[in-house]
């Protein structure tokens, strides 16, 4: 028998979640998981927003490929590998909802002042050293919750980064810390029941919202794709604090 209402969460879930990444080249989690909570065992949620989002930013990635500063992006991408075991290690000793609901709480707050301050707060600025040690955050975010782009999209909104810089970050860095997770949690055992199966389900749902989202992507500005990603911050936030209250 199948369980419609458990398919349809699956489907919207990733429906959703690939739309944010297709557009923005992150947020499969921050979007799926509220959706997927209502009818999904954590551990298999997570692991489905990882392996969803792998697949989508595999799907698009041509369309930063060749414009990607390596120099840069390398030590960010490095330190997310780095925090990405310490993030897994924490697992069973830091109760995730809480986690969850905290994070959630931080992204509402930040989406909501950025979004009220913005054109009237000046940038950071902040160098390579700052930018490696979000990556860090990120990856122990990533191997704790499936949540590694949280942080650098509020430290690339603080930057003011460009569009582009901020999808091609976005984008290699989730790639790189979600294929890690995916890989510990293998490696380890923790694979949820039923993964496969689900993955089945949601994929299709996924990709379709990953194309939609990358043809939407071509047609933002700058100052459109920063209000995109400050919208996916407040919605995904909300979200995070609803679910685990």
């Amino acid at each position: 028998m199948i369980d419609w209402g458990m398919l349809a969460v699956v489907l919207a879930g990733a429906a959703a979640g690939g739309l944010v990444n297709g557009l923005t080249g992150t947020g499969t989690a921050m979007s799926a998981l509220p959706i997927w909570l209502q009818a999904l065992e954590p551990p298999l949620a997570t692991q489905l927003a990882a392996s969803c989002s792998v697949v989508g930013q595999l799907l698009t990635i041509r369309q930063i490929w060749s414009q990607v500063a390596w120099r840069r992006v390398a030590p960010i991408l490095a330190a997310g590998l780095a925090g990405v075991p310490a993030g897994v290690w924490l697992l069973p000793h830091v109760p995730v909802a809480a986690f969850k609901f905290g994070v959630g709480v931080l992204l509402v707050a930040y989406s909501a002042v950025a979004m009220l301050a913005a054109g009237r707060v000046g940038r950071l600025g902040a160098g390579r050293v700052a930018d490696t040690a979000a990556g860090l955050v990120g990856g122990v975010f990533g191997g704790l919750a499936g949540l590694s782009g949280a942080p650098m999209i509020i430290w690339s909104t603080l930057q003011g980064w460009t569009k582009l810089e901020r999808r091609t970050i976005f984008q290699l860095f989730n790639l790189t810390v979600l294929s890690a997770m995916l890989a510990g949690n293998a490696a380890s055992g923790r694979m949820a029941d039923n993964f496969l199966p689900t993955l089945a389900l949601a994929l299709p749902a996924s990709i379709g919202g990953v194309l939609i989202g990358a043809a939407l992507y071509r047609r933002l500005s700058d100052r459109g794709f920063e209000r995109a990603v400050l919208w996916l911050l407040l919605v995904a936030g909300l979200g995070l604090v609803v679910t685990n209250a």
